[in-house]
């Protein structure tokens, strides 16, 4: 298809794509002859489990004319709420992206209740963007982007090419009508707001042009959304802002002067640590005079590093018996100088 060699020419490119794509509860009630306009949740649910690997079969048959590999991933909001399931998360697409895999996302109707629904694939995208620290969220639509008109605008519509803030004048465009596309305008938007919030560029364009990447690539017609900021900085910005570190990590001079020089924290530098955290939790980080140099998600548990602290990196798995990071705070996941 088209966009599996527009997604082809950005791999060529050097970009990491993540896709995140619906049509399996559609192609699995067509597929279990559910012929019912609105669903029940059982028979949205038996139509994704069946759905669901028509879709990926599809998109395995048009990417690998191409070489290229895919894999399914499948979310729910827990996933990226619940600081586990969200760093496993992470870790799954990490290791994808690294074999150059395209993770293909969609939501698990399977087992999703309307408790723990995303209940569109503009706010699961937006999610899967921050998690990622992506560059840039595309958002395909129905329509060229946003208008500043509304929903109902006129034959010459005002198509806004740019957004670099979005105000509630803004948010006004969107209208209340479901007929802007899938999840309507409003939700595209509430996207872009969630996405931009996290230094994460966003744009809305058709989808059903003929070439709906080009049209993007060459300036042609949809809006771009202003990020604030990086998706670095707005996480190094979370990291230290955020209250409550859950516990304390102690280091000596050599780690002192590492940190000092933005290098991640190996545990042969750590002297002893404090407090009950879990991975990814926020810790400080403390020199010998208890003085606070930084703060960092941690790679391991309290209990783990416990055992780790004072070796070389090397060791970590006959002494865990798993291979986990060779940092106990990775540099992108920490902030110097907190005081």
């Amino acid at each position: 298809s088209i966009l599996s060699n527009e997604i082809n020419n950005l791999i060529k490119e050097g970009k990491e794509i993540i896709l995140v794509s619906s049509g399996a509860i559609g192609l699995g009630k067509e597929y279990l002859d559910i012929n019912a306009k609105v669903l029940k949740l059982e028979e949205s649910q038996a139509s994704a489990a069946a759905g669901q690997s028509m879709l990926i079969h599809a998109y395995k048959q048009k990417l690998e004319k191409y070489n290229i590999k895919i894999a399914q991933i499948l979310l729910t909001l827990d996933d990226t709420e619940e600081r586990r399931k969200y760093l496993n998360a992470k870790n799954t697409f990490d290791m994808l992206l690294k074999l150059n895999v395209i993770p293909i996302v969609n939501e698990n109707d399977t087992i999703a209740t309307s408790e723990i629904r995303f209940g569109d694939n503009d706010t699961l995208s937006a999610r899967v963007a921050i998690m990622m620290s992506a560059d840039c969220l595309i958002l395909l639509s129905n329509v060229d982007g946003l208008y500043s008109d509304g929903p109902n605008f006129s034959e010459n519509p005002n198509l806004l090419n740019r957004v670099d803030e979005i105000t509630p004048e803004i948010e006004k465009m969107a209208g209340s009508s479901s007929g802007y596309g899938k999840g309507g305008m409003i939700t595209k938007l509430n996207a872009a707001k969630l996405a931009t919030n996290s230094g994460c560029a966003t744009i809305i364009a058709k989808g059903s042009l003929n070439k709906p990447i080009e049209n993007i690539m060459k300036n042609g017609r949809y809006t771009f959304f202003k990020p604030i900021g990086t998706p670095q900085s707005a996480r190094k910005k979370w990291i230290a802002s955020a209250l409550n570190p859950l516990g304390r990590i102690f280091i000596d001079n050599g780690a002192k002067n590492a940190l000092k020089q933005n290098k991640s924290l190996l545990p042969a530098g750590v002297l002893r640590v404090s407090g009950k955290f879990s991975r990814g939790d926020l810790v400080e980080i403390l020199d010998e005079k208890d003085k606070i140099l930084a703060r960092g998600l941690v790679a391991y548990s309290y209990e783990d590093t416990q055992l780790i602290i004072g070796h070389k990196s090397s060791e970590i798995e006959k002494i865990l018996g798993y291979r986990g990071r060779d940092e106990l705070v990775h540099k992108d996941d920490l902030v110097t100088k907190i005081n």
